[in-house]
């Protein structure tokens, strides 16, 4: 068949971003099954024993609770699984000194699903005809924040400023708040932190800044929260989730290890949450149950906020170690090569300042050595200038073994060697 589709069904059957460059990746590594191959590329958590079994023992309790079937024989309120809301609710008041009551929680499939529902009502065309705006305050960012509006050109991201170390070889990108934006025209803000691609974390002062930008115009700020405390505790760099106002706190326990079951978390102001609701009712009636169950038994128990600080980070922070230790000891000096300050999050992101090639053309050249990794121009959604920065970039996972990130950084050194040469063109 080759049924008609409509502007959005063309618009949403269209890959982008990484999900554009992902069946290259997968078609490389299958057909380099007998190769030595770096898989760099991935933004699959690790299976760590101890996260699965805290899982697997969540189950088993739940699968032996008279609970069971009231969780997964039954529909349910589109908020979220009552238990699963009253832990939230009662760990963040404790945590973090809140008076959280439950019209200020809603829990999606993901928070991918969160961020779709947020840029749909909140960005586009309204019933006057205006185009409010979804505005990414800092790029690169997340690139899922490409696909999740059905009207694209709503979205509008910023040129960040950045901040370097030559000496050092690191650099840190900040809002350049001399040229961002948030008026009547904008309908939401997002942003990540800490951030993927970059492991960026906005400061307190730079999130405040931005929601009181946005707040005399009564628009929400979406903090995504995927890989911030308190759990997964992502952070490596010391920072404090920031609640209240018009900022709307969103959270995964996808890098928590549940990805497979898809549960995001929002937190913030009623009407901004019961809006989002309706329109999960109307999509998919509710998050599954399942995941929710054995979270609420994880986060009651403190289990989750435990390993997160002692298993998860520690492990992904080692990993960072690990990749900028060998990149200072392999990359030639003299090259203007960049790592971005690690400060949270499971990747890391280079910049190769004046690159003689595209962030793709060194990708191409990344893979005939063996070395998998994602070409950075994938993470600049809404960007509208042609910034040439964008051009010379790539994201690094963390998430394969100690030797092979050691021997995958060994070889890019030596691939990006040759390119600032000439012998590589």
């Amino acid at each position: 068949m080759n049924p008609d589709l409509t502007k959005f069904g063309e618009q949403m059957s269209q890959l982008t971003g990484v999900r554009a460059i992902m069946k290259d990746i997968s078609e490389t590594l299958r057909a380099g099954a007998d190769r030595d191959l770096i898989n760099m590329s991935a933004g699959n958590p690790v299976i760590l024993p101890e996260v699965e079994q805290l899982w697997r023992d969540c189950t088993a309790d739940l699968l032996s609770s008279s609970e069971y079937g009231e969780v997964v024989c039954r529909y349910g309120e589109s908020q979220g699984y009552q238990p699963f809301v009253d832990v939230i609710k009662a760990d963040f008041n404790k945590r973090y000194g809140l008076n959280l009551s439950d019209r200020n929680i809603l829990i999606t499939p993901g928070s991918q699903c969160l961020y779709f529902f947020a840029a749909n009502t909140l960005g586009g065309y309204t019933t006057s005809g205006q185009l409010k705006q979804i505005v990414l305050p800092l790029s690169p960012d997340y690139t899922g924040y490409g696909g999740v509006s059905l009207v694209p050109e709503s979205l509008i991201a910023y040129k960040p400023t950045l901040d370097l170390d030559a000496t050092a070889h690191r650099f840190k990108y900040r809002p350049d708040f001399s040229q961002l934006e948030i008026n009547e025209n904008a309908g939401c803000v997002i942003f990540s932190r800490p951030c993927n691609p970059t492991g960026n974390v906005l400061t307190e002062d730079e999130v405040k800044k931005i929601a009181a930008m946005a707040a005399p115009y009564d628009v929400p700020v979406f903090v995504d929260s995927a890989y911030a405390p308190p759990y997964p505790a992502l952070n490596f760099t010391d920072m404090t989730p920031i609640f209240g106002g018009n900022i709307i706190h969103c959270m995964s326990l996808s890098k928590a290890g549940l990805p497979g079951e898809r549960i995001g978390i929002a937190i913030g102001d009623e009407r901004t949450i019961q809006i989002l609701q309706s329109f999960q009712t109307n999509l998919c009636i509710h998050s599954s149950r399942y995941g929710q169950a054995i979270a609420a038994r994880a986060i009651a128990s403190g289990a989750l906020a435990e390993i997160a600080e002692t298993v998860i980070r520690p492990y992904y922070q080692q990993k960072f170690t690990v990749l900028e230790t060998t990149l200072d000891r392999a990359m030639p000096k003299d090259l203007p090569w960049f790592l971005h300050r690690g400060e949270g999050a499971i990747f890391a992101w280079m910049w190769f300042q004046d690159l003689p090639m595209t962030d793709w053309e060194l990708y191409q050249e990344l893979k005939k050595v063996g070395v998998i990794a994602v070409p950075g121009s994938s993470f600049f959604p809404g960007l509208r200038e042609d910034w040439k920065h964008k051009h010379e970039c790539i994201r690094l996972s963390l998430t394969a073994s100690d030797e092979a990130i050691e021997m995958g950084m060994e070889r890019l050194a030596k691939v990006v060697e040759k390119v600032f040469q000439g012998v590589i063109a």
